[in-house]
Protein backbone atom coordinates (compact mmCIF):
# COMPACT_ATOMS: atom_id res chain seq x y z
CA UNK A 1 0.00 0.00 0.00
CA UNK A 2 1.41 3.48 -0.91
CA UNK A 3 0.06 6.97 -0.55
CA UNK A 4 -0.80 8.95 -3.64
CA UNK A 5 1.33 11.34 -2.62
CA UNK A 6 3.98 8.81 -2.19
CA UNK A 7 4.73 9.93 1.21
CA UNK A 8 4.42 6.81 2.64
CA UNK A 9 4.23 3.03 1.76
CA UNK A 10 4.61 -0.45 3.23
CA UNK A 11 4.02 -3.95 2.18
CA UNK A 12 1.02 -5.36 3.17
CA UNK A 13 -0.14 -9.24 2.77
CA UNK A 14 -2.10 -12.20 4.47
CA UNK A 15 -4.50 -14.88 4.16
CA UNK A 16 -7.97 -15.03 4.20
CA UNK A 17 -9.31 -17.45 6.74
CA UNK A 18 -13.22 -16.77 6.24
CA UNK A 19 -15.44 -16.06 3.58
CA UNK A 20 -19.14 -15.65 3.38
CA UNK A 21 -20.39 -13.41 0.40
CA UNK A 22 -21.84 -10.60 1.03
CA UNK A 23 -21.94 -10.80 4.36
CA UNK A 24 -18.25 -11.58 6.00
CA UNK A 25 -14.57 -11.62 5.53
CA UNK A 26 -11.85 -12.54 7.92
CA UNK A 27 -8.05 -12.72 7.22
CA UNK A 28 -4.85 -12.27 9.02
CA UNK A 29 -2.07 -10.08 8.30
CA UNK A 30 1.32 -11.14 8.18
CA UNK A 31 3.02 -8.55 9.39
CA UNK A 32 4.05 -10.05 13.33
CA UNK A 33 6.38 -13.28 13.54
CA UNK A 34 5.61 -15.95 12.48
CA UNK A 35 4.52 -17.20 16.04
CA UNK A 36 2.39 -14.78 17.03
CA UNK A 37 -0.30 -16.18 13.99
CA UNK A 38 -0.41 -12.35 12.68
CA UNK A 39 -2.70 -10.03 13.28
CA UNK A 40 -6.87 -10.84 13.26
CA UNK A 41 -9.01 -8.63 10.67
CA UNK A 42 -12.74 -9.30 10.29
CA UNK A 43 -14.79 -7.20 8.35
CA UNK A 44 -18.45 -7.26 8.56
CA UNK A 45 -21.49 -6.19 5.70
CA UNK A 46 -24.28 -5.63 6.79
CA UNK A 47 -27.46 -4.08 4.92
CA UNK A 48 -29.10 -0.99 6.48
CA UNK A 49 -31.75 1.35 4.77
CA UNK A 50 -29.17 3.72 3.62
CA UNK A 51 -27.47 0.98 1.31
CA UNK A 52 -24.38 -1.38 3.36
CA UNK A 53 -22.79 -0.67 6.46
CA UNK A 54 -19.34 -2.09 6.76
CA UNK A 55 -17.90 -3.17 10.10
CA UNK A 56 -13.64 -3.80 10.21
CA UNK A 57 -12.35 -4.61 13.49
CA UNK A 58 -8.29 -5.27 13.81
CA UNK A 59 -6.14 -5.95 15.89
CA UNK A 60 -3.67 -3.42 16.38
CA UNK A 61 0.18 -3.40 16.00
CA UNK A 62 2.87 -2.24 18.72
CA UNK A 63 4.82 0.41 16.36
CA UNK A 64 1.88 3.14 16.51
CA UNK A 65 -0.81 4.97 18.52
CA UNK A 66 -4.21 2.84 18.19
CA UNK A 67 -5.90 6.65 16.99
CA UNK A 68 -3.47 6.38 14.49
CA UNK A 69 -4.06 3.20 13.23
CA UNK A 70 -7.77 3.74 13.34
CA UNK A 71 -7.50 6.77 11.46
CA UNK A 72 -5.39 5.00 8.42
CA UNK A 73 -8.03 2.33 8.59
CA UNK A 74 -10.94 4.57 8.17
CA UNK A 75 -9.05 6.18 5.58
CA UNK A 76 -9.30 3.23 3.52
CA UNK A 77 -12.65 2.56 4.53
CA UNK A 78 -13.71 6.24 3.62
CA UNK A 79 -11.58 5.52 0.07
CA UNK A 80 -13.66 2.36 -0.84
CA UNK A 81 -16.90 4.13 -0.06
CA UNK A 82 -15.90 6.46 -2.81
CA UNK A 83 -15.04 3.78 -5.31
CA UNK A 84 -18.24 1.95 -4.77
CA UNK A 85 -20.11 5.14 -5.43
CA UNK A 86 -18.36 6.31 -8.41
CA UNK A 87 -18.70 2.88 -10.05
Amino acid sequence: MAAKDKSSSFDFNGMYTRVEPNKFIEYTIEDLPAQTGGRKVSVHFIGVEEGIKITETFDAEHENPEEVQRLGWQAILDNFKKHVEAS
